[in-house]
């Protein structure tokens, strides 16, 4: 995660999601930083993501739920997700930047 209106950042240690799909439907795991671990499934119509997740916080663990809706931006440096969410009745906005994995 690059930034975030829901919370700061942390560069040294942001939260990182993990993305799996098949045919159109999308699910992954996600944690770091505010985050102790977090899950999602939803689906994939073209460039546009529409997911349910819920994750459990790191300070106090309170179970967290929502809905998000990202739009896929690819270009020549990779892939960022534009993602715009729902935590209670606050709409926030995120953005995710592919990073390369890590290679063994």
């Amino acid at each position: 995660m690059a930034s975030s209106t829901n919370s700061l950042v942390d560069p040294a240690s942001p939260s990182t999601f993990r993305y799996f799909e098949r045919d159109g439907v999308i699910w992954g795991e996600y944690d770091g930083d505010t985050v102790d671990f977090g899950r999602f499934v939803g689906t994939r119509d073209g460039n546009a993501l529409s997911v349910s997740f819920a994750h459990k916080m790191a300070q106090d663990g309170t179970v967290v739920t929502g809905t998000s809706g990202s739009v896929v931006h690819a270009d020549p440096e990779g892939i960022r997700l534009i993602e715009r969410f729902r935590i209670g009745d606050v709409d926030h906005v995120s953005v995710c930047v592919e990073v390369a994995p890590h290679s063994s």
